[in-house]
């Protein structure tokens, strides 16, 4: 049989093939970390089912805050905001900065939006959201001018790798919390929960099978566990399903056919008020956005970076500046369609170790994100049981990099641990990061050892002392 002969005119669908995984290798750099483009995408499925509780969590957050008389479908709106949203800031991430980390409204950021700003301090929803975009603009411009990328590397590797193993205990407190493995307590603040509970055993079961699955090397270690649990818990008819009334029951099945069409959300888009929140009153507001999301972003982008292997010896990252604007960025869109602020999620960490290490990760959960708009009612069908071993196994992982800390040194070993255990211990790694750099700057300045640390070390100690006394 003779050979077909490809024409000058017509490409050869193998090379073509070539051609394009070359394109999206060479720009995503997925050789030169050792990865591969199925294990990337695995990774984004990883991060994405890891944080899609946000999905749902979000709106009914900002439900509370954001009242229109004689729309019915709010809560719609704010999921198809919340979605979008997290499309639009995982994607700023995985296509210009091009690191795995995704990113999506932030948890703690909502519940001040909603309870402070809007419920408590009375201001009106339109005007908080102008203050979220003023902060994510402030965020764009200290970025650009050099100013994050200058404190992450003002940070000693010790704070680094202490804010990496903290980021890692809260994502193990947060896991043992969405499990029901500890649970708050009048008297001693938290407590063990009911192991008797089914979503409690389930959760430890998903962790015994993602530790077994890694130990075997098994690619997808993660990703199977969550998905394996959650098998078991439909299968089964376990009561791990949070129901309307706040207890648990089983899987509930789909309400109609899992597929729901996206809309816009037009009485949420656009609607911000940047000229009010310009007021003299939003000003503590404003600053408050901008601080928290400021260290909790820039100590969670450090962490997950020193994780992935982007920070070198010297402490030098590749693309700082372009990482930390995409943050300030996210939370420009995010208020322009009608949410809190948009942030890097800690939960990228699961992606992280499931072998994301490109944009392509990012992109992945993105992608995902977008798509849920579509049929984000299947997404109800992963309980929290199943993600929070995940972020338990992540967590006790992230916690390697204590091993590099001068722990006979006590300049650097008492900052470390405030780091390590104020951030689960305030829920906040914006704390966490705080309470460190204080502590290593006071140390270092009455033991006569001031030129131990850079000098921006000491300018941020005293801002967040300022900060500490003015907002209380």
């Amino acid at each position: 049989m003779a050979q077909r002969t490809v024409t000058s005119n017509e490409e050869d669908p193998a090379r073509e093939k070539t051609r394009s995984k070359g394109v999206i290798d060479r720009y995503f750099g997925i050789s030169k970390f050792g990865t591969n483009i199925p294990r990337e995408i695995r990774a984004g499925l990883t991060t994405f089912l890891a944080m899609s509780y946000v999905i749902f969590v979000n709106p009914g957050v900002l439900s509370d805050a954001i009242q229109i008389p004689g729309v019915d479908n709010l809560f719609g709106q704010l999921v198809m905001v919340t979605c979008m949203a997290a499309l639009l800031g995982s994607l700023y991430m995985g296509l210009i900065a091009r690191y795995p980390f995704a990113q999506a409204p932030g948890m703690g950021l909502n519940a001040y939006f909603t309870y402070t700003v809007v419920i408590t301090l009375g201001y009106e929803w339109q005007t908080a959201l102008g203050a979220v975009f003023i902060s994510g603009v402030l965020f764009v411009v200290l970025s650009v001018l050099g100013a994050r990328k200058a404190i992450a590397q003002a940070l000693p590797m010790g704070l680094k790798y202490a804010i990496t193993a903290g980021i890692g205990a809260f994502l193990a407190f947060l896991g043992m919390k969405n499990a029901g493995l500890v649970v708050a307590n009048d008297e001693t603040f938290v407590t063990v929960g009911s192991i008797s509970e089914p979503h409690v055993w389930l959760s430890l079961v998903g962790l015994l099978i993602i530790a077994v699955l890694m130990k075997l090397r098994v690619p997808g270690a993660i990703l199977w566990g969550i998905l394996g649990t959650t098998v078991i818990a439909i299968v089964s008819g376990l009561a791990v399903y949070e129901g309307d009334d706040g207890g648990f029951t089983g899987f509930p099945g789909f309400d109609g056919f899992p597929l729901a069409a996206p809309f816009w959300p037009s009485d949420l888009a656009f609607q911000m008020d940047i000229a009010g929140a310009f007021g003299a009153g939003l000003l503590s507001v404003v600053f408050t956005f901008f601080f928290v999301d400021f260290f909790d972003a820039t100590g969670t982008l450090t962490g997950l970076s020193q994780r992935a292997g982007y920070i070198d010896e010297h402490g030098e990252m590749p693309r700082a500046k372009t990482l930390f604007s995409m943050d300030g960025l996210a939370a420009m869109s995010g208020a322009l369609l009608g949410t809190s602020t948009t942030t890097a999620y800690v939960e990228s960490a699961a992606g992280v170790e499931e072998g994301g290490r490109t944009g392509l990760t990012a992109v992945t959960t993105g992608v995902l994100f977008g798509l849920s708009m579509f049929f984000w009612p299947l997404i109800a069908a992963v309980p929290s049981a199943a993600t929070a071993p995940a972020l338990m196994l992540v967590g006790a992982l992230m916690m390697e990099g204590v091993r590099h800390i001068e722990w006979g040194d006590i300049s650097q070993a008492l900052p470390a641990f405030l780091t390590i255990v104020v951030m689960p211990f305030t829920f906040s790694i914006a704390e966490g990061v705080s309470i460190g750099i204080i502590a290593y700057a006071a140390i270092k300045l009455f033991t006569g050892r001031i030129k131990e640390a850079h000098w921006l070390i000491y300018l941020l100690a005293a801002l967040l002392l300022v900060r500490w006394i003015w907002l209380g």
